[in-house]
């Protein structure tokens, strides 16, 4: 009876845990997209993103290119603020896998 107690208890922490992460996500998404929208989206339309010749070929490479073009454009964006944009562009266009628990490759 004990271990199933236990093991209730993990599954209950594991779950939670899982929740708060996806949440977390959604949540650093959003921020990204708003980034976007406010500050990419006059020169950057969805055509972009499908081009044939696409600079962007997985994870770290969508990641240098918002860091590239972030710098270009003097936002000065946090490494946070990069990785938002960068989840919400992956998740949006690319759907590249991503390595690291937190995304940032």
């Amino acid at each position: 009876m004990l271990i199933l107690k236990k093991l209730a208890c993990a599954l209950c922490l594991f779950c939670g845990m899982y929740t708060s992460a996806q949440a977390q996500m959604k949540e650093s998404e959003a921020r990204g997209e708003l980034l976007y929208s406010t500050h990419c989206n006059a020169c950057h339309t969805s055509k972009v993103h499908w081009r044939e010749n696409k600079l962007a070929t997985g994870w770290r490479s969508l990641k240098a290119q918002v860091r590239r073009w972030q710098a270009n454009t003097d936002l000065g964006w946090s490494e946070e603020e990069i990785t938002d944009v960068t989840r919400y562009l992956n998740a949006t266009y690319y759907h590249f896998p991503v390595n690291g628990k937190k995304n940032s490759g």
